[in-house]
């Protein structure tokens, strides 16, 4: 399989096989207070059951590194890449999407089993200069299965009339978030990934854009100020909506965020009381585009967004989950958006920007060019970090994706205006 070149990364200057192995742990920690139903159940086609992450996962650094850069290596169970690839169209023929919650054998004890092999096999890999960038994108690959493993076991548990906890509620204090907006004077400004260490291909290549005069808010708005919106009719004002997005409403009977009931949101925690000071998320690019209309503003351009946040970039705060410097798990504080002085960390913010192409994209040769290229049509670009963001994982340049009716994911929205 041809080499990822330049365009898509850069091979990251820490120890990648620290990084490696607490990535690894990580993903077992999070499966640790799950039983066999838990890891396998499906509640929708946009959420994959958690073994199949756990499995998938392990799937991609034996497809992409042991199969073919280990002389010998022979595959695990020849029949799961069938199972577990994702939409990988050179590696072949694979279940169906949504049904992969059907797949109740191997067992989760069984995929944690092929997890200590690839783990076992990837050492001599770990520290070879020539498959760094391969290493890097695998690790980057496993961050995003991180967060969209708590993503959709949050989603699946909400399903369940008894509204389980993954864990206890621990303690969660909302941060103040500055008030006003933050002016750029426009002009020409340039965009993409240009500092060292890892990035996806679509985050590049550099190129030259021109702003005109914006500012952008410096707070995430809130659940209170959602509930200002729904007050006001917001949901029935079809003035307020986009003609495909009021359809939606009108066909789904929309009429506030996901996982809200009275005074109520669902977080891995169970049910817990809403703090009306915290930022809203669980929100489609519909609801998002509707509530900027109905402040009198807009939402950002992808590129507003970068050129705000390169000055602002901070990494180390990128997510407080994963909280310690080991990247262990912090049980007791559950992924929730409390609200941070910083771009990053709480929600992923929708722009008004499609996911398109930067000029002169070319996705890389071979199988891994299917990572992000093939999908850049009726998508909406996100910016940011969200609170189940792995630490360090995102940067100004990350462009997150979505198509417009999608809000399971840890999704809000910062304001934008012409100045």
């Amino acid at each position: 399989m041809p080499q990822p070149s330049e365009r898509f990364h850069q091979a990251p200057a820490e120890d990648l096989a620290d990084r490696f192995r607490r990535t690894r742990a990580l993903t077992e920690n999070l499966l640790a207070p799950l039983s066999e139903a838990d890891a396998t159940i499906q509640s929708m086609d946009d959420a994959s059951p958690a073994k199949w992450h756990a499995a998938h996962t392990t799937w991609f650094w034996e497809t992409f590194l042991l199969r073919d850069h280990v002389p010998g290596y022979r595959l695990f169970d020849e029949r799961w890449p069938f199972l577990f690839n994702s939409y990988y169209e050179a590696e072949g023929e694979r279940i169906a999407r949504g049904q992969r919650g059907l797949v109740t054998r191997p067992t989760l004890a069984d995929a944690l089993d092929w997890r200590a092999h690839v783990n076992a096999a990837m050492e001599p890999l770990l520290d070879d200069p020539r498959v760094a960038e391969l290493v890097a994108l695998g690790i980057a690959h496993e961050e995003q299965h991180i967060e969209l493993l708590l993503t959709d076991i949050k989603h699946a548990f909400f399903k369940n009339p008894l509204g389980p906890a993954m864990w206890d509620k621990g303690e969660t204090h909302t941060a103040k978030q500055g008030e006003g907006w933050i002016s750029h004077p426009g002009g020409i400004a340039r965009v993409g990934h240009q500092a060292s260490g890892f990035a996806f291909d679509n985050e590049g290549p550099v190129h030259r854009v021109l702003l005109e005069p914006f500012a952008l808010s410096r707070r995430l708005v809130t659940n209170g100020e959602w509930v200002q919106f729904i007050a006001d009719g917001g949901y029935s004002d079809h003035r307020l909506w986009l003609s495909d997005a009021w359809a939606w409403v009108q066909r789904r009977g929309v009429a506030a965020p996901l996982y809200w009931r009275d005074g109520e949101h669902f977080t891995h925690a169970g049910w817990q009381e809403r703090d009306a000071d915290a930022p809203v998320c669980h929100i489609s690019f519909f609801e998002a585009d509707a509530f900027a209309t109905w402040a009198g503003a807009r939402l950002p351009s992808e590129f507003e967004w970068e050129a705000v946040a390169r000055g602002q970039d901070a990494p180390d705060n990128a997510s407080r989950f994963a909280a310690d410097a080991g990247n262990q798990l912090d049980a007791a504080c559950p992924p929730l958006p409390v609200g941070t002085p910083e771009l990053f960390g709480d929600v992923w913010q929708f722009t008004r920007s499609a996911y398109l192409p930067y000029p002169r994209f070319q996705p890389v040769e071979g199988a891994v060019g299917e990572y992000n290229g093939k999908f850049m049509a009726g998508q909406w670009v996100l910016k940011g970090a969200s609170c189940a963001t792995v630490r360090g994982h995102s940067r100004p340049s990350y462009r997150n994706f979505f198509y417009s009716q999608q809000r399971w994911q840890f999704t809000g929205l910062r304001l934008a205006k012409d100045n």
